[in-house]
């Protein structure tokens, strides 16, 4: 569901109802008489719209976490604050930048359109930048020939849909300057190659069974999820393009099951 275009929609039907009572029916009903129910509401609900269509479009987005990929950082039932300006100003429906101001940093977490599917958002954290060559191999992570740290943090269990019991080991990564959490599973390899899919620039990449090295192309950006064995990244199917672009996530504002996350920030 494409909610912006719904907002819009709205947007428009209340607004052209507004005008065209301000500037033709008014003036033709007699003085004394209400306003009728389908010009009154429209009246009232347009302002309500307006505001929330100009807040979700240019400052901040709210979005929930629908699966496991982003684990520790993101748990399933977050619900999120994205940043909608922090990249660059981009008129609604069409995500057409119109002001850049920032550039994605390598360590941000950044919600996107998914690159086969652009009506889908995903939510995975910056591995590669533009020009950058990544290399993950027998679950170690390298940007530009140098080995990305990784302190061991213990072990971390979950249990994922369908009942199933994770057995993880914790690790403190340190990405461009972002210490953050991830997960890495005994005895999955470090990718999937059968997963592997045809995309744009899959000639930038080249698979084996201990991992894949990537150079990124410009104006796309390699993402990766904290829940490195469970996640469906730009390693099967392909680099986002910087159009795909929507925000940078910074906060968690709602969890139902856990409202000790309530407030915090996304790291």
């Amino acid at each position: 569901m494409n909610f912006a275009l719904i907002m819009f929609i709205l947007l428009v039907v209340t607004g052209g109802i507004w005008l065209l009572d301000h500037f033709w029916f008014k003036a033709r009903r007699h003085p004394k008489s209400a306003e009728p129910w389908w010009v009154e509401y429209p009246k009232s609900f347009f302002p309500v719209i307006l505001i929330v269509f100009l807040l979700r479009s240019f400052l901040v987005e709210p979005f929930k976490i629908p699966s496991g990929s982003m684990i520790p950082t993101l748990l399933v039932g977050d619900f999120i604050l994205v940043n909608k300006y922090t990249y660059g100003i981009r008129l609604p429906i069409i995500n057409f930048k119109i002001l850049d101001i920032n550039q994605p940093k390598r360590g941000e977490v950044m919600v996107f359109r998914y690159p086969e599917n652009p009506t889908l958002d995903y939510i995975k954290r910056v591995v590669g930048l533009p020009g950058d060559k990544i290399v993950y191999r027998n679950k170690k992570l390298w940007v530009n020939g140098k080995a990305v740290k990784a302190a061991p943090d213990g072990g971390y269990n979950y249990v994922e849909s369908g009942l199933n019991f994770v057995d993880a080991k914790r690790f403190n990564e340190d990405l461009g300057g972002h210490l953050h959490s991830i997960l890495i599973q005994a005895g999955v390899p470090a990718v999937q190659t059968g997963g592997v899919r045809q995309f744009p620039f899959r000639e930038n990449c080249v698979y084996n069974e201990e991992g894949f090295s990537c150079s990124v192309p410009a104006g796309h950006y390699f993402m990766l999820g904290d829940n490195r064995d469970s996640s469906s990244d730009s390693r099967y199917w392909g680099f986002v393009p910087q159009q795909n672009i929507v925000g940078k996530a910074f906060m968690i504002w709602w969890n139902f099951d856990n409202l000790k996350r309530v407030g915090q920030t996304v790291e």
